[in-house]
């Protein structure tokens, strides 16, 4: 089965409908068919919330991550090990520590990233992503 790690910029495209947010909604009804599984880390659907407050404000923002919940994403925890391993992705690529764990939970799952965030392509042209237009 195929597995895809969200970043935050792909949800976000998804929730403001920028016009990524159809390539999105396709990879989501995959994963409701069990054709697929979508992953994020819980670092970056923080993230997500985190724009919204910023952007729209404390109910938009709920409102919005309320949005996220019945999606099929698994969100995964950031433990301890997982840390270690995002601030060695961060270490190696030059990342932002939030971008290296969903970098370093693709690693972690064999999965394809998908992402409109152009930092990623420091991961190199053999790293499996799937780029969201912004």
């Amino acid at each position: 089965m195929k597995t895809y790690v969200f970043d935050a910029s792909a949800v976000l495209a998804f929730l403001e409908q920028k016009p990524s947010a159809r390539k999105v909604n396709e990879l989501l009804k995959d994963a409701m068919r069990r054709r697929s599984r979508i992953l994020m880390s819980a670092v970056n659907y923080g993230e997500v919330y985190s724009y919204a407050l910023r952007e729209y404000g404390a109910e938009r923002a709920r409102t919005a991550i309320r949005a996220v919940f019945p999606l099929p994403i698994s969100v995964v925890d950031a433990t301890p090990e997982r840390a270690l391993a995002a601030a060695e992705v961060k270490a190696r690529y030059k990342l932002y520590y939030a971008d290296s764990f969903a970098a370093a939970l693709c690693f972690e799952e064999k999965g394809t990233l998908v992402t409109s965030d152009s930092d990623f392509r420091r991961l190199g042209h053999g790293f499996p992503a799937i780029w969201l237009k912004s």
